[in-house]
């Protein structure tokens, strides 16, 4: 591939604010669901692990289908499978709105995932593949500034439209995503479709091994644990085998590569069960109405959408482990606001969530432009979808470890509920912290 020019890196430049602006709808999607929790809840009289699934099955299928969709840009055309995931993602939509039923409302969020899942990864794939080193920090900090702009008003409009409609009217917000298809075809670059062959027997093991794995968490049914073994040892055997398989071996074998994997597992690990855990204290503990909840996380979220303009610079200046380095630090003090001083006052939650959306979005532009950087160029496409395919199992994770935590005691929680699940958050990060000072030695 040719180096671009200026003026087609600026088209490009161009190009990532579209892309962001449909990223921020996705997020904004996953964020109002989580306002709604309580209300789901109460309407389909089920539990809080339960109702968990709204939010981790949607993780779920994202993950899956993100590493799907970023393997099959090897071959097909970006713009394209963008068009395709955001068509679905529409149509999922509409069946949610008329959801009358938790598996009817199951069913729509995981057929959303399935078309959500074409825009995170393929716009970071977009960022590695068509921007410059020099300038990629930027673009990715431009990508994660929309990720927490969309889970800043996430809240704020779930909260809203809870409250004074029903929570089926979220769905009528995420349909806006599907005006950007036109621009977005007119823009993206024109590709050519390659020839090549799509491992779906490695598709659907990857995709087995996660669900099975995460069952087991939320579950812990052993022969749920069993069958992701079992899943991961079939592929595992199909990945050294196959000609082209669906998950490349040189990655895994890669130890600068995986330690930014169990990095962002845990940085998206925290992020999501705070997310989680944050609108049931607000709800339960305070009393907070949705509305509420939702104005009490903006600003944290507004804050870090603004000031992740700033790391981009930063990026590129300082370079990713320096700006690595502060998100984890962020995140660990957030964690520890959230353990001592949350059950004080909602303003700490308040203050704690806006250390955990600026280290969140930090860390995860970050260690994405650290991926894109430490990668060939046949294996960056591979990558990106592999550590997407990574954010959004710690999401799911996230989800599910913070309700099972919450619920250890029953299914009235308390303030010191809520604070053991804030300590085991303090534990993730400072593993963390560990592994990212390995990562320095690994460079």
């Amino acid at each position: 591939m040719k180096k671009p020019s200026e003026s087609e890196n600026e088209s490009y430049f161009k190009t990532v604010i579209i892309l962001s602006l449909a990223i921020w709808l996705v997020v904004m999607n996953t964020t109002m669901f989580n306002v709604a929790l309580p209300n789901i809840l109460r309407d389909f009289s089920i539990t809080a692990s339960e109702g968990a699934w709204v939010v981790s099955g949607y993780s779920i299928v994202l993950a899956i289908c993100t590493i799907t969709y970023t393997r099959l840009s090897d071959y097909l055309p970006i713009g394209r499978l963008i068009a395709i995931g955001i068509l679905l993602f529409g149509l999922s939509s509409i069946l949610g709105f008329f959801a009358e039923s938790y598996s009817l409302l199951l069913l729509a969020r995981v057929m959303q995932a399935a078309g959500a899942a074409a825009i995170p990864g393929l716009s970071m794939v977009f960022a590695s593949r068509f921007i410059p080193i020099s300038k990629r920090g930027r673009a990715m900090a431009m990508i994660a500034s929309a990720s927490s702009l969309g889970f800043g008003l996430g809240p704020v409009v779930g909260g809203m439209i809870t409250e004074h409609l029903s929570w089926n009217y979220l769905f009528v917000v995420t349909l806006l995503v599907t005006l950007l298809v036109p621009v977005l075809l007119r823009i993206l670059p024109k590709e050519e479709v390659q020839k090549g062959k799509f491992d779906v027997m490695g598709a659907v093991l990857t995709g087995f091994s996660v669900t099975a794995f995460l069952l087991f968490l939320s579950t812990f049914n052993w022969l749920f644990f069993a069958a992701g073994i079992l899943m991961l040892s079939l592929l595992w055997l199909r990945i050294n085998k196959a000609e082209l398989p669906f998950i490349q071996p040189d990655l895994v074998k890669d130890k600068r590569y995986r330690l930014l994997l169990y990095i962002s597992f845990l940085g998206f690990l925290t992020h999501f069960a705070i997310l989680l855990l944050m609108p049931l204290m607000l709800g339960g503990i305070f009393s907070k109405n949705p509305s509420a909840i939702g104005f009490i996380i903006f600003p944290g979220a507004m804050f870090s959408a603004v000031a992740a303009i700033y790391v981009g610079r930063l990026i590129d200046r300082y370079g990713n482990y320096t700006v690595l380095l502060g998100a984890h630090g962020l995140l660990l003090i957030s964690t520890v606001i959230f353990f001592f001083l949350s059950p004080v006052s909602e303003y700490w939650i308040m203050a704690g969530y806006m250390f955990t959306s600026f280290g969140f979005s930090s860390l995860s532009s970050s260690s994405t432009n650290e991926t894109s950087r430490i990668l060939s160029k046949e294996y960056v496409g591979s990558g990106i979808g592999m550590k997407q395919l990574t954010h959004f199992v710690g999401s799911a994770s996230g989800s599910v470890a913070g309700a099972i935590l919450l619920e250890w005691n029953g299914d009235i929680f308390t303030t010191g509920d809520f604070q053991r699940a804030y300590l085991v958050l303090i534990a993730a990060m400072a593993v963390s912290l560990l592994l990212l000072l390995v990562y320095k030695r690994q460079v």
